[in-house]
């Protein structure tokens, strides 16, 4: 017995003396001391936590080599290694911050989210389709945001002083060639997409990604649905046509098909016009989109392919006055065929790279008629595109990509066998590196390089922009050239056309509390060798680059989701300084599309008794500059201001149906866009003159969407 009580004190001793004293400090990079941290020795329960100061120590009977993890929220575990002999073991441990990619601080300079996944939205898919006003357009909705201006007589999107051609639409991060509609001259057009179609958009009003190129101004991102909710089938029926939509979803695939029809000649012959139709616009679409899904994304390796096709078919024929003339005027007459398809992927391994891409063709088809002569274009464009993106660690990025163009153009007169061509190929390169430097500071810096066959130009354009969190808010700046060659109609005239440029510098203050958004932004931009040339538009001869110009200004944002129960509302103000010397003109002129001040408000209110959103929405500026021949100088006068007032109300009667009014300018103003002028004077020497306005005072919508699933409160906003 007295053995056995040896031996096991003994063994108790032996113990004692074999523990080892594990002690330090822990402190961040900078040396300030982190309290609460977990040190422990992995695989075993011996550890402890640092007191207010930092320090720790706690003993172990551990022997041998152990491994000590430190951990602590908000930075980087690390794990060291250590010796456990009896002897005291001291470490100084300094943790890095970690990167928390929903908490750390994002680029906001000229960037505007409409998705869900990112935490700096701006406006959501549903925002767009719900919009008074926008009569669900998607750039009418965008019209509402701070850097656009509405053009009533366009319909597409000008933004910070540029024209609508400067800015470039991506699907799936493929170029959408024609993406709005055809139409007469001073007819507004929309874009030719379906909002339903889209998960998000990421809408820049300068300062874009390298991964963007060939726009002045802007680069809008639209980003297609991954799988939808359910199986079911959409009805449409409008004031203006109807449609219908069926959706199938598998478990890792979907199919959605639709077809539409929209014939304006009953509504345009109930609601009295100031446009002379001989025919109103009809129009008919179909699409189809393919996703499947594949992998595993828990062991890192999954991938994503959607494949979509879009065809679409329009006509009209108008009669257009021209000033001084007591005739009907020139009568035109337009037939259009649009394709557009694409063929995109996602696809991420196991060792942590990302590779998307794929391909996409356009081709836009315009038969015209004006009076007596036919003429015939013709637009194609493809793109195909590879980026492969690597997450070298928390903190670095690196993004590298590819591109290729094929873009064609072809205008022909076949009443007198006359035909102009050309076809040119684009490469493109760029690479971008995006750096953390802690959650409160990230740096992206950026090269696009270029080389066109038809311009036999390269070109080299670098991007830079820094953001920093201070608090709830946070402030970015970013810089960068952009090169976009010149518009079809001027290149196929004088092939050899090189690039116009622009450089943008911006500074961004973004802040996102408690439902609340405010973004305020400065800007300014200059503009080189944009075209020129004498003569018309319409015919333009001498063409050049002798162009300049600038714009300059700034913009705000409030979006307020929390002050008024069940209502959300924005309030946006643009300030846009912007001259510049193009086409025709021989100085620095204040552009027609480019009105100094813009401004919006939207209103939208859920009633829960009434089952319905109200909504509001007022739009207006300052008024448009134009040139009247009748006086000396260039653009010497301006419209009054424009001014829009628009209501809408949606009732859900059932879950599964919506019935949506809408009414644009319920006011009934008078907006004029500016005005056309004789070719030549009169008698008198003076310049006859037609004012360009609004096709009607007002423009109303009614709608019932109808939604046919197993889930009988299913209804068409459930995917946005």
């Amino acid at each position: 017995m007295k053995s056995c009580l040896t031996f096991l004190l003994l063994i108790t001793a032996l113990r004692l003396t074999a523990q080892t004293l594990v002690s330090g400090k822990i402190t961040d990079t900078k040396g300030v001391s982190i309290p609460g941290v977990n040190v422990v020795l992995k695989g075993t329960y011996d550890g402890t936590s640092s007191d207010n100061e930092g320090n720790f120590s706690f003993s172990t009977d551990e022997s041998g080599a152990q491994v000590l993890s430190v951990q602590a929220l908000g930075f980087k575990t690390q794990e060291i290694k250590i010796e456990c002999n009896g002897q005291p073991v001291q470490k100084s441990v300094a943790l890095a911050e970690s990167i928390n990619q929903l908490t750390a601080v994002t680029i906001t300079a000229g960037a505007m989210e409409a998705s869900d996944q990112k935490k700096s939205v701006v406006l959501k898919p549903i925002d767009i389709v719900t919009t008074s006003g926008a009569m669900g357009d998607i750039t009418a909705a965008l019209l509402t945001l701070p850097g656009t201006s509405t053009v009533g007589n366009d319909g597409r999107l000008f933004v910070r002083g540029g024209d609508a051609s400067e800015t470039s639409i991506f699907i799936d991060g493929l170029q959408v060639g024609n993406a709005f509609g055809s139409t007469a001259s001073n007819v507004p057009t929309r874009t030719r997409f379906s909002p339903n179609l889209f998960k998000g958009s990421f809408f820049s009003t300068g300062g874009y990604s390298a991964e963007y190129g060939q726009a002045l101004s802007s680069a809008l991102a639209l980003n297609t649905l991954d799988l939808p909710l359910r199986n079911q089938g959409d009805i449409s029926i409008m004031s203006l046509g109807g449609g219908y939509t069926q959706t199938l979803v598998g478990k890792q695939n979907a199919l959605t098909a639709s077809a539409n029809y929209y014939n304006l000649a009953p509504y345009q012959s109930l609601v009295r016009q100031n446009f002379d139709w001989e025919k109103s616009p009809s129009s008919w679409d179909s699409e189809i989109s393919l996703r499947q899904k594949w992998g595993d994304a828990a062991k890192g390796t999954s991938g994503f392919v959607k494949a979509y096709f879009h065809t679409e078919g329009s006509q009209m024929v108008i009669w257009q006055p021209i000033p001084g003339s007591d005739s009907r005027g020139d009568r035109v007459q337009l037939h259009n065929r649009y394709s557009y398809g694409n063929l995109s992927f996602k696809h991420s391994i196991e060792n942590g790279w990302l590779f998307y891409g794929g391909v996409a063709y356009s081709h836009n088809r315009d038969a015209l008629k004006i009076n007596l002569d036919p003429i015939r274009q013709v637009n194609q464009i493809t793109h195909s595109k590879i980026v492969a993106v690597k997450d070298f660690s928390p903190q670095f990025s690196l993004k590298n990509g590819l591109e290729w163009y094929i873009k064609s153009y072809s205008e022909a007169l076949p009443a007198e066998n006359r035909k102009r061509s050309y076809t040119d190929q684009q490469f493109n390169h760029f690479v971008e590196a995006t750096y953390y430097f802690s959650n409160r500071l990230i740096m992206v810096g950026g090269l696009r390089s270029g080389y066109s066959s038809e311009a036999g130009q390269a070109w080299f354009t670098p991007r830079f922009s820094v953001a920093y969190k201070a608090g709830q808010g946070q402030f970015s700046i970013a810089a960068g050239e952009f090169k976009q060659l010149p518009e079809e109609k001027y290149r196929v005239r004088q092939i050899d056309l090189k690039n116009s440029a622009a450089t943008h510098y911006i500074l961004n203050y973004f802040i996102v509390n408690n439902n609340r958004t405010f973004r305020a932004e400065a800007f300014h931009k200059t503009y080189n060798n944009l075209v020129t040339f004498q003569g018309t538009a319409a015919d333009p001869q001498q063409i050049g680059q002798n162009g300049s110009g600038y714009a300059r200004g700034a913009d705000f944002f409030y979006r307020d989701r929390k002050s008024i129960k069940g209502t959300d509302f924005w309030i946006t103000y643009s300030f846009v300084d912007s001259r510049r010397k193009f086409a025709a003109y021989e100085t620095r002129v204040q552009p027609s599309f480019a009105p100094k001040h813009n401004g919006s408000v939207v209103v939208k209110h859920f009633v829960g008794a009434l089952k319905s959103q109200l909504g509001s929405s007022w739009s207006w500026n300052s008024g448009y500059p134009f040139d009247n021949p009748n006086l000396p100088g260039e653009m010497q006068q301006k419209t009054r201001g424009y001014s829009d007032l628009s209501l809408s109300w949606s009732y859900l009667p059932r879950p599964n149906m919506i019935i949506h009014f809408a009414c644009s300018n319920v006011l009934g103003r008078q907006n004029v866009f500016g005005y056309r002028y004789a070719a030549s004077p009169d008698e008198t020497g003076a310049f006859a003159s037609l004012p360009i306005g609004q096709g009607a005072k007002r423009m109303a919508f009614v709608g019932l969407f109808i939604t046919l699933s197993k889930d009988k409160s299913a209804n068409q906003l459930n995917n946005l």
